[in-house]
């Protein structure tokens, strides 16, 4: 293996690190959110679920905007192709994620039960519509993206369409993705609130928790005539202790649940969706977009990245600067640690 090489494929496993990373953090921002409907009674109640998120989500978006800027740096092509076959989606996308913010800081400025309303009801669909198209997206990309590439001339079409997204396989990753994201929201909501709201949030999780199982089984089996992510996992059975990983924290989810240690069951559902997204990636490899039409035409590591001199540097910038995040996401967890009450919300004017 050349250095290139080496680097390419560190560079697929940071990328890979950096969605699953962001997938785990603003998974259980997008679940309480969309979930706040289900869970709280009353405005204090909402108030509560949103001040639990209120100091960490936008934090959450850096790695969204990491993963995002490592596309673009080590591997341009993929990028550009991506947002140009893509660009619907990901502008709605785009969309959502701005109401989603604006939301969170306009909802308790004004005194007025329907501007509260009004703002409740764009964090509904500003939190699932993330959690459905991301799921989408990258069903889309497993299955492959319609489209040819023509690397000697640059050449490149794309035969796809928006509504084509919305085909069996993508959709069904779309609620995978939907359902993971309400369990994980559901957990977050009970360990970071208090009372009868926290035991909702239990409650919620283990209700969900069935369907969740019911989905990913399907889509563990519809995966293998739609895409060919268990290529990979034949070749080299070892790579399926990653699914297994995902598979087993699934299951004890539902085990820490029942036993009333909804604390454990938020840690395994972080791992869930770590390993759920690892799994996908895993497939692909050394693929980043594959051609549904053309195999020939697959964006690979290998045929889209940065040259090597970008890719050392890349390394040198996340060796220096990617300790100092983590350090800097530690300490912002553990600072605001502690379960959100009714009593605070109503005590602070300044909360949200």
């Amino acid at each position: 293996m050349d250095t290139l090489s080496l680097f390419q494929i560190i560079w697929f496993v940071l990328w890979s690190v950096l969605w699953a990373v962001y997938f785990m953090l603003d998974g259980f921002v997008l679940g309480t959110g969309f979930m706040a409907g289900f869970l709280a009674k009353n405005d204090t109640e909402k108030r509560v679920l949103i001040n639990s998120v209120g100091p960490i989500w936008d934090g959450n978006e850096v790695w969204l905007v990491t993963a995002g800027g490592a596309t673009f740096a080590a591997f341009p092509t993929t990028y550009a192709l991506m947002f140009s076959n893509l660009y619907s989606a990901l502008i709605l996308l785009l969309f959502a994620l701005i109401v989603r913010g604006v939301s969170f800081e306009f909802r308790g400025k004004i005194d007025s039960d329907v501007w509260r309303k009004s703002w409740d009801t764009a964090i509904i669909i500003s939190s699932f519509l993330p959690a459905l198209l991301f799921g989408v997206a990258f069903g889309n990309i497993f299955k492959g993206i319609p489209m040819t590439n023509n690397f000697t001339t640059f050449n490149f079409s794309y035969d796809g369409s928006l509504i084509g997204l919305l085909n069996p396989y993508g959709l069904l990753t779309g609620v995978l993705f939907v359902l993971l994201f309400a369990v994980h929201g559901s957990l977050y909501a009970a360990i970071k609130t208090t009372g009868d709201l926290s035991k909702r949030g239990a409650e919620m999780a283990n209700k969900l928790w069935l369907p969740l199982l019911v989905v990913a089984v399907a889509f563990l089996g519809y995966t293998y005539p739609a895409t060919k992510l268990y290529d990979n996992y034949l070749k080299a059975p070892v790579l399926l202790i990653v699914p297994l990983i995902a598979v087993v924290s699934l299951l004890l989810i539902k085990v820490f649940i029942a036993k009333g240690s909804c604390h454990k069951a938020f840690l395994f559902s972080c791992f869930t969706i770590v390993f759920v997204v690892f799994t996908g990636v895993a497939g692909l490899f050394p693929n980043l977009i594959p051609s549904s039409i053309d195999p020939i035409s697959n964006l690979t590591i290998f045929n889209s990245s940065s040259s090597l001199l970008t890719l050392k540097i890349m390394t040198g910038v996340v060796a220096v600067f990617l300790p100092i995040v983590i350090s800097y996401k530690i300490w912002v967890y553990r600072l605001f640690r502690a379960p959100v009450t009714n009593e605070e919300v109503l005590g602070n004017s300044e909360s949200y």
